[in-house]
Formats: C-alpha cells, sequence, structure tokens
C-alpha cells in the first residue's frame, strides 16, 4: 500500500488533517516525537455508482496510508528538534503532504512567532534539500576515501558528484536531468526532494470565505515554479462539519461554498502526484477499486488482484465506466460491441473494469 506523509511545522494542522483523511481521532501536540499512522479511503464516485448498479455484499474503495509525522523546526536536518524521527519518517514515505499555516490564532503560539507561509514552505524544502546535500556528500567522501575504488564506485562518484553540483544551487533532485543509468547507479538510495509534494495551505475561516491570506500570490508563484500543486482549505471548518450527520453536512458545505470535502480533494491530488489510477472489478460478491501506477499493463493489474491472475493471464475484458454509465449494464455495452478483449500488453486506463480471463 502506497503512503503518502504529512509535514510541517508544528502547530500548523497536520494532525486535524490527518484526522479528517483518517477518521481517527488522534489528540493534538505541538511537540510530539512520534508519528500518527492510518489508513485513508479514497471516496470515489465511481464506486458508489457500480455499488448501487451491483449492489454487492461488500463495497471496498482505494486505500492509501497516512502518515502524520513530528513537526519539523528549522535545523533538522543537523538533527535539531526531532530532525532524525523527522527524516526516518519522511524516508519511509511515497509522497508529501506539506501543511502551511496562513491562520491566526493567538492561542496557538507560531513556532516561528510570526504567520509567513511562503518563509514556512521554504524552511521545510530547504531542510529536505540540505538532508539530500549531507547524504551526497558523506557518500563522496567515503568512496575517496576507500582504499580502493571499484569501477562501480567510479561510475557512482561521478553521478554524485553531478548530484551535488545540482542540489548546491539550491535545486531539488527531481529537477535533475539523469540519464536512465545513471538513476540506475542511484536507485538503492532514498532521495527526500525526489518525492512528490502537495501544498495544502490551512487558513482560518474569514480567510476560506474571501479566498484571501497573507502572501496568497508570492507562496502560489512559488509553489507553481516548483511544480508544487497547491490545496487552500480550513481545515478546522471541515473537522467540525465532518462530526455532524449527512444532511446537515451537505447544507453546511452549501453555505460556505464548498463543493466537496477536504479528504476528496486532498487524496484525487495526491493520487495524482503520486501518479495513481484505478480500476475496479464488480460482481454480486464485492465492488472494488485496485490502486495502480499509471502505465500498467493488464496482466500486471491482475497480478495486484492475486498473483495467480497474473501467472496464468490469457485476456482481460475490459468495459470503460462512461460505456456502463451511459448503456446501464454489461449486457448493453456488449451488445453495443464496447467490451474488448485485451492482451497482457494492454495499458490499464483510469476507470477501466477488468474481468480477467486465466488459467493456472
Amino acid at each position: 500500500m502506497l503512503s503518502c506523509g504529512i509535514v510541517g511545522l508544528p502547530s500548523v494542522g497536520k494532525t486535524t488533517l490527518f484526522n479528517l483523511l483518517t477518521g481517527a481521532q488522534v489528540q493534538k501536540s505541538q511537540f510530539r516525537v512520534e508519528a500518527n499512522v492510518g489508513i485513508a479511503k479514497v471516496p470515489d464516485a465511481r464506486i458508489d455508482f457500480l455499488s448501487e448498479l451491483y449492489k454487492p455484499k461488500k463495497t471496498t474503495y482505494a486505500q492509501m496510508q497516512v502518515i502524520d509525522l513530528p513537526g519539523l523546526v528549522r535545523g533538522a536536518s543537523q538533527g535539531q528538534g526531532v530532525g532524525n524521527a523527522f527524516l526516518d519518517g519522511v524516508r519511509q514515505v511515497d509522497a508529501l503532504i506539506q501543511v502551511v499555516r496562513a491562520f491566526s490564532n493567538s492561542d496557538v503560539v507560531h513556532v516561528e512567532e510570526s504567520i509567513d507561509p511562503v518563509r514556512d514552505m521554504e524552511t521545510i524544502n530547504f531542510e529536505l534539500l540540505m538532508a539530500d546535500l549531507d547524504f551526497v556528500d558523506k557518500r563522496i567522501t567515503r568512496i575517496k576515501q576507500g582504499k580502493k575504488i571499484t569501477p562501480e564506485q567510479m561510475k557512482e562518484l561521478a553521478v554524485l558528484e553531478k548530484c551535488l553540483a545540482h542540489l548546491e544551487q539550491e535545486l531539488p533532485f527531481s529537477s535533475l536531468d539523469l540519464e536512465p543509468e545513471e538513476r540506475a547507479t542511484l536507485q538503492s538510495y532514498t532521495f527526500f526532494t525526489d518525492k512528490p509534494m502537495l501544498i495544502v495551505v490551512n487558513l482560518d475561516e474569514e480567510q476560506f470565505g474571501n479566498k484571501s491570506y497573507p502572501q496568497r500570490d508570492a507562496l502560489l508563484t512559488a509553489a507553481a515554479a516548483k511544480g508544487l500543486p497547491v490545496i487552500e482549505l480550513c481545515v478546522q471548518i471541515e473537522e467540525e462539519i465532518s462530526q455532524l450527520d449527512k444532511a446537515d453536512r451537505e447544507l453546511f458545505f452549501a453555505e460556505l461554498g464548498i463543493s466537496e470535502p477536504a479528504i476528496n480533494r486532498v487524496m484525487r491530488v495526491a493520487y495524482d502526484t503520486l501518479g495513481l489510477i484505478s480500476f475496479f472489478t464488480v460482481g454480486a460478491d464485492e465492488v472494488k477499486a485496485w490502486t495502480i501506477k499509471r502505465g500498467t499493463t493488464a496482466k500486471k493489474a491482475a497480478g495486484e488482484i492475486h498473483s495467480d491472475l497474473e501467472r496464468g493471464f490469457i485476456r482481460a475484458e475490459v468495459i470503460k465506466y462512461t460505456d456502463l454509465v451511459q448503456l446501464g449494464s454489461e449486457a448493453r455495452v456488449k451488445e453495443a460491441g464496447k467490451a474488448g478483449l485485451e492482451g497482457k500488453d494492454y495499458i490499464v486506463q483510469d476507470g477501466d473494469i477488468l474481468h480477467i480471463r486465466f488459467n493456472v
């Protein structure tokens, strides 16, 4: 199961967002040292439709592990605060959700004693970059100080020095142009600035209503320059609304001009940031969403369901979700000639409904 780590400075709303995404009720603590771990269901209107159509005994949404990491402080890359625990946590996740504080609240003191979203975002990014820089520098030193440098180490050294020059310009590893064989040389290493990231700006109710907060334009510009998607939301309001019954939730969302809950937006962007898609299996027993990387073949997708399906793969019967919605049943899709039989190299598309034919 893929995972997202929630990162940010202390007291920015990380744990509140974690509770929203996972349905947990973890107590908030400004200076905790342990990570909170939970599972987030990925809301999907397509699953709702399929469940209504097939009326299965069980409905299973796609899931993602969410890890609420301890708050970072300036100097974390050198072990300041809970720096080591923070970096260990970042190392384990596939993507990062960085929470940036825009709201003011005299009862919740900002660790830097002022509200500055751009500074806070850059603090996190800088500490991650410095951790990468420190690792590369130490690895180069270790190779050069060895008694004998092997041909493989010489190749690695050349790539590491290329990385060092790039990071010293305060550029993330993700923007470094490496040849496939160069990336293969570094495949056993984890680079913090190579992890996909999205920014969640935590607003107060007034800021959310006005769509305005300090440094908004500067923050959006800085994030865009780094290719970081941004979601603006009021985590506190969303948390309060999430505790209401369905009818009252819909009423409050309408009054506040919120089209969908925060979890929907955050998880959808997290999916896109990770390059993930969903395909579906359907039937009377279960309707289920399966998570795969974009570009996955039908045979590999079958393996996500069960290893036997991949091993004995023959064909995949593919029905497009949009065709099923339009025509109303599998039988009508087949009558219209829109159900395809695909081989092992077919690239599964987002929303495909698969029936795997196999023999073991």
